[in-house]
């Protein structure tokens, strides 16, 4: 079985799509792929559809959207039979397993994008340890590309699986963030400087992205470009939030000041950021 859920979701058995097109038995579907290999508690899965207030009949019902996703994958494994023996062949039970307090989907070993993500991240942040930037980049460039859109793109969540979004959310910044701080340490600021524009227009207050803009517009010779981008940070965070720029924007956006336009600017560690995400 092959999963995806860092954008549309798409979930395939033997390369046959098994993703229904049902609001309800999708939003069944995406939960256990998230959690492929794992158990998903009847619970977990009544709360994401009736998010607190379930019907009386809510078991039953959920019940008769796991028969619905069993067709289809039981349509899907007689569509890719080969010639292995009967017995050795998964059966849709096998596959959408009904176990106590729970349903769990077997991947049989195939693929999953959060798994393969979660793999290539990892990787990149030991090399980012090792101070192997290049590889880190490369890397956390290639997790980054298993998305095609915010996950579960095409799904109506409810409380668990909107909860998960943001999750994936915040690693998927976290690899980014990892991503650009790569770039800038292998001189890739100029690269950087309009992928870094959206970015900052579209976290207005992430201050590790405004701190990497700075950096990228200083060594590229455009130093009041630099300082500006502080500025409508600091203008931003106080309207919206009611703070001021932490201490380490603060000693970078002095340390822009005080060179000259020729002067290079380091690069802080993560460790000394003070990240805000909005």
């Amino acid at each position: 079985m092959d999963i995806e859920v860092l954008g549309t979701l798409a979930v395939r058995e033997g390369g046959i799509s098994v993703t229904p097109t049902a609001p309800k038995p999708r939003q069944v579907l995406a939960l256990l792929a998230l959690h492929a290999d794992q158990v998903v508690p009847v619970s977990a899965l009544i709360e994401e559809l009736w998010q607190g207030a379930p019907p009386r009949s809510a078991r039953t019902t959920l019940q008769t959207y796991v028969l619905q996703l069993r067709a289809l994958i039981a349509t899907a494994l007689e569509q890719g039979e080969d010639e292995a023996a009967p017995a050795g062949r998964r059966t849709a039970k096998d596959v959408l397993v009904t176990l106590p307090g729970g349903y769990l989907l077997n991947s049989g070993g195939g693929t999953s994008d959060v798994r393969e993500f979660d793999r290539l991240a990892g990787m990149g942040y030991r090399a980012m340890d090792a101070g192997d930037f290049p590889g880190a980049a490369r890397l956390l460039r290639e997790a980054l590309s298993l998305w095609s859109g915010p996950a579960f793109a095409d799904v109506h969540g409810g409380i668990q699986l909107d909860m998960e979004t943001r999750r994936l959310e915040e690693t998927r910044l976290c690899a980014l963030d990892q991503r650009i701080e790569a770039d800038l340490r292998i001189g890739r600021h100029r690269e950087l400087l309009a992928e870094l524009t959206v970015l900052a227009s579209r976290y207005r207050t992430h201050e590790n992205l405004h701190g990497q803009f700075m950096l990228a517009l200083h060594r590229s010779g455009r130093r009041g470009e630099a300082l500006d981008v502080y500025q409508r940070l600091r203008a931003t965070l106080v309207r919206e939030l009611g703070l001021e720029p932490s201490a380490a924007l603060r000693r970078l956006q002095r340390s822009i000041l005080m060179a000259s336009p020729e002067t290079p600017v380091a690069a802080e560690t993560n460790s000394e950021r003070l990240v805000r995400v909005g």
